[in-house]
C-alpha cells in the first residue's frame, strides 16, 4: 500500500497484477511505478495486491482472493485516510481478467459486504471471453489456467456475467495485437446493449508498455484520467485539469 500524508477522504486505485495466472508480484516496477509516481503527487492511496497463483489458485479462486482482499482494503480504509466509497479497481493482463470478473459477477463478493466501487479499468485483457478463446486456435497458458470444461469457460468469462448493475468500465486494449481489442470491442457492444458505460481505448503501445508507461505524462494516461474524472465529481480534486 502506497499512501500520500495522512487526510481524509482520500480515493483509492487498487491494482491487480499480472503474469499469465501463474508468475507475477504486486511490486514488480511495471505495476507500481509510474502509477505512484503521479498519483501519489495528487492525492491517492495506491494498493497493489498479491493472490495466490496457478496451479494452487485457479482463476476463478484467485478472483475470490482478489474480492477478499478488497474487502480488507475498504475495511481499512479509514485508517489510511482513505474513502472506502471512492475506490477504482485497476488490472492488468491476468489480472485485469480477474477485475473483469470481480467487476461483473457478484456472487464473488455478494457474501464480504463491499462498498460499490466506482468503476475499473481493465488494462489489456485478451481472455474476457473465455469460451471463445477456448475453441479457438490458442496459446498453451490458456489451457493450464482454463482447461477443459466449457462450464468453467463460462464461468470466468466477464462477458457471460455482464450485466446492466457492473460500474463503469474502462477497457484498454492494445493495437499491436491480434486479440486483446477485438474482445475488448465486443464488450463494450454488449455493455451498450445493457446500458452499462464502457470506454473503449486504444493504445498504440505493447502489452507491456500498457502496464509500464500508464501515469507517464502522456496521451494514454490523460484518456484513463478522463475516465476517472467521469465516475465522481469529488475526483476532479485528485486529478490534473484535462488537457
Amino acid at each position: 500500500m502506497y499512501r500520500p500524508p495522512p487526510q481524509t477522504g482520500r480515493p483509492v486505485i487498487f491494482m491487480v497484477h499480472g503474469g499469465a495466472w501463474r508468475i507475477g508480484d504486486k511490486t514488480n516496477h511495471s505495476v507500481v511505478k509510474t502509477k505512484v509516481r503521479r498519483w501519489l503527487k495528487q492525492g491517492w492511496v495506491f494498493i497493489s495486491t498479491n493472490y495466490r497463483l496457478l496451479p494452487t489458485a485457479d482463476p476463478y479462486t484467485q478472483a475470490a482472493d482478489v474480492a477478499k482482499a478488497l474487502a480488507y482494503a475498504q475495511s481499512h480504509s479509514a485508517e489510511w485516510g482513505a474513502d472506502a466509497s471512492k475506490f477504482i479497481l485497476m488490472g492488468h493482463s491476468s489480472g485485469a481478467h480477474l477485475v473483469s470478473l470481480l467487476a461483473t459477477d457478484s456472487t464473488l463478493s455478494d457474501h464480504l459486504q463491499l462498498s460499490p466501487i466506482l468503476g475499473s479499468v481493465w488494462l489489456d485483457s485478451a481472455a474476457l471471453d473465455v469460451s471463445l478463446i477456448m475453441q479457438q486456435t490458442h496459446s498453451r497458458f490458456y489451457d493450464k489456467a482454463f482447461g477443459t470444461s466449457p462450464a468453467y469457460w463460462q464461468k470466468v468469462s466477464a462477458l457471460e456475467h455482464l450485466n446492466k448493475d457492473v460500474k463503469p468500465i474502462a477497457l484498454i486494449c492494445s493495437t499491436q495485437r491480434d486479440d486483446s481489442c477485438p474482445q475488448a470491442q465486443s464488450l463494450a457492444i454488449k455493455a451498450e446493449q445493457l446500458g452499462v458505460s464502457a470506454t473503449l481505448i486504444r493504445a498504440n503501445l505493447s502489452h507491456h508498455q500498457i502496464n509500464a508507461t500508464l501515469g507517464d505524462n502522456n496521451t494514454y494516461t490523460h484518456q484513463v484520467e478522463a475516465f476517472m474524472r467521469g465516475l465522481n465529481p469529488a475526483l476532479g480534486a485528485f486529478l490534473k485539469p484535462a488537457k
